[in-house]
């Protein structure tokens, strides 16, 4: 849908920010002077956008959300840092999205049409890629990495440093401090997060074959149900990479974790 710009007579925008014509900002929102708002974007009422933000094309922001305010970090000494939001994002009430730190990334980045619900909080340096949902009440300390087609459940909260791969999902409530890998599904009982089988309902929403399905529950039992040591687990995945390219997501991931892997709960 096309409109024309229609920003509220309450709304205080700086004259120097880069705002497209066709965007809607509703009363008593605040624009900084250094932020930019691509074309087709609606801001909500009271919403505070600052700091050195750009924001893409289609996103739509609801009311009373903090986007690229100054990082939570203690060493931050108001060094430029930054935060990048893509296309067609929706992020919905009272979410919080800062920008980077000098000692990481230097930018806190959020890609295209991610769903991000209400109360949310996306710390410093966090890369959040395309396609994830994140439920109400998320917080991702700094330095997380979401990979595609991630699903977070209400209330889950990520260590810093930690990273999920893609298709991964979490179960409400789960607190992780190690890395997810891809297609598998966490939970959490009274504690840390363990792994409790793969996303099979969401990749079958997502056109996966039943045979790629199938491989990508032979991966999870070759790093999960096997007694592997994670390098013996990468030699039986490579094995079955030769045949299932789907598998290519695990050996992937585990090269890129810092943090280790959820292990199982026993």
């Amino acid at each position: 849908m096309e409109f024309d710009q229609e920003i509220h007579p309450t709304a205080i925008v700086h004259p120097k920010a880069k705002i497209a014509k066709n965007i809607k900002i509703g009363a008593y929102s605040v624009i900084g002077k250094s932020v930019e708002i691509g074309e087709g974007t609606e801001i909500g009422n009271h919403v505070n956008i600052t700091g050195l933000t750009k924001i893409g094309k289609l996103n739509k922001i609801y009311h009373f959300s903090s986007i690229g305010e100054q990082p939570q970090d203690m060493k931050y000494k108001d060094q430029e840092t930054f935060l990048e939001i893509g296309h067609r994002n929706t992020i919905r009430e009272f979410c919080t999205l800062n920008t980077g730190t000098a000692e990481g990334n230097k930018k806190t980045i959020v890609g295209n049409d991610n769903w991000i619900m209400a109360y949310v909080h996306i710390a410093h340096d966090c890369v959040v890629k395309n396609n994830a949902i994140l439920a109400n009440g998320v917080s991702l300390a700094g330095h997380v990495e979401i990979d595609d087609y991630v699903v977070l459940g209400g209330l889950t909260g990520i260590h810093q440093f930690c990273k999920l791969g893609a298709h991964s999902i979490t179960m409400g409530g789960t607190l992780l401090s190690q890395d997810v890998p891809p297609y598998v599904r966490a939970v959490s009982r009274g504690g840390n997060a363990f792994p409790n089988g793969i996303n099979s309902e969401g990749l079958k929403r997502r056109g996966f074959s039943a045979q790629a399905i199938f491989d990508i529950k032979k991966g999870y039992k070759i790093i999960y149900m096997k007694d592997n040591s994670i390098d013996d687990a990468k030699k039986d995945l490579m094995k079955l990479k030769e045949s299932s390219k789907e598998v290519e997501l695990y050996l992937d991931f585990i090269e890129r974790s810092k943090r280790g892997l959820i292990r199982s709960s026993g």
